[in-house]
């Protein structure tokens, strides 16, 4: 009977589709969700307040910034294969830099860390659109996040255990691991290039000449600021949650529970990717967007009363669940099949973008206010996304 099912098992996981991108987004997810508390926890003990770990991940952000520009350039060179090569060698060193509990390390080791994110993931939104028809993407992205929940919900709670009662340089390691399986997994299945793709152009194209291009279609130009806002406040909540749980007196390994029980509503993924095919993106979208900002105002609200507090910044992340199913819908759908390459990465850097502009704010804010006003700007600025989400289609 195993040797019945092995092959059609082995089989489903080797066809590109929906199943198997989901996967190595999962696996990609898991590399960075068992960093993802340690690494504040680190910029603070290496800089001692959150206005200097603010002004720390300002600068990652333009750095990463940067880099993500030239990556259309890499793309036209290199080809997605490569590119994903570059970025999965660039997630193996900054591991190890990352690892080595200097501040040296810990800047450039971050620097590495964001842009080959920007890489691998540039990569894999490029084979996915090639590989899964359009119609299906209302369904591959719920399925995404939903294979991700795990690794975002032991991660972050796992790193800081490991690195309070195994060693400090294990959750690095097995984010090294983590990478190497992606690699080697990408590898295994052999993805074809898109024949529109193959015939490359003599020019290299300039980074700089999609961004009116890209920002002159409202579609593509709304689909990127809601990302943008998603991606803000997911970061504000890595960040500033454990920042806050210490400062508040609780354990570190308390503060990545909060983190991981928050992130465990991607599990929800799949129930709001039905919901939006019920009733829509748009009304998903709005509605996701209002609850995740009234739950983060009342964070600042409750912040003298830490488990209230905490209890009310989970709620938070639950409701900001919503949007991540569908989150990337917009572009997708919007998004012109020649296009795609250039489009692609104009759109992707709205991750680095967000890891720019809020930390910039809050590091100015947080000379003047204590940490709770984080909460306040992160909240008011969800339910200015649930404004701008009328502006969806109708029959998206």
């Amino acid at each position: 009977m195993r040797d019945l099912h092995f092959p059609i098992w082995l089989e489903a996981l080797h066809k590109p589709g929906p199943t198997t991108f989901a996967l190595l987004f999962a696996i990609g997810a898991f590399t960075r969700a068992i960093l993802v508390t340690v690494i504040p926890l680190q910029a603070l003990a290496q800089f001692g307040d959150a206005q200097k770990v603010s002004v720390f991940f300002f600068g990652v952000g333009t750095v990463a910034l940067a880099g993500s520009m030239a990556i259309p350039y890499l793309v036209h060179m290199l080809r997605p294969r490569w590119v994903f090569t570059l970025g999965s060698a660039c997630l193996l060193v900054s591991t190890v830099l990352l690892a080595s509990g200097t501040l040296t390390g810990l800047i450039t080791g971050m620097a590495l860390y964001v842009f080959g994110i920007a890489c691998a993931e540039v990569a894999l939104t490029l084979y996915v659109m090639d590989h899964v028809p359009r119609r299906e993407f209302t369904r591959f992205e719920p399925l995404r996040m939903f294979y991700m929940a795990g690794a975002w919900t032991l991660g972050p709670w796992l790193g800081v255990y490991l690195q309070q009662h195994v060693t400090h340089w294990m959750p690095y390691a097995i984010s090294f691991a983590g990478a190497v399986v992606m690699f080697v997994y990408f590898l295994f299945l052999r993805l074809a290039e898109s024949p529109t793709r193959a015939r490359r152009s003599a020019r290299p194209p300039n980074p700089t000449r999609f961004l009116p291009r890209f920002f002159s279609q409202p579609r593509l130009a709304l689909a990127w600021i809601l990302a943008f806002g998603r991606s803000g406040w997911w970061l504000m909540f890595f960040v500033y949650a454990p920042i806050y749980a210490v400062n508040a007196g609780f354990d570190e390994i308390v503060s990545g529970a909060i983190v991981s029980v928050g992130t465990a509503a991607q599990f929800l993924v799949p129930a709001w990717g039905w919901v939006a095919r019920r009733y829509g993106v748009r009304r998903l979208l709005i509605g996701g967007y209002t609850a995740a900002g009234i739950a983060t105002i009342g964070v600042s609200l409750l912040a003298g009363i830490p488990w209230a507090a905490a209890f009310i910044l989970i709620c938070a992340a639950f409701s900001a669940s919503t949007i991540d199913g569908v989150g990337n819908v917009p572009f997708m759908r919007a998004v012109r099949p020649f296009e795609r390459p250039e489009m692609t990465s104009v759109f992707l850097t709205y991750r680095d973008s967000s890891r720019l502009a809020p930390p910039g704010v809050f590091s100015l804010l947080l000379q003047v206010f204590e940490l709770p006003v984080v909460f306040v700007v992160g909240g008011v600025g969800m339910l200015v996304l649930a404004f701008y989400s009328r502006y969806i289609p109708r029959r998206l």
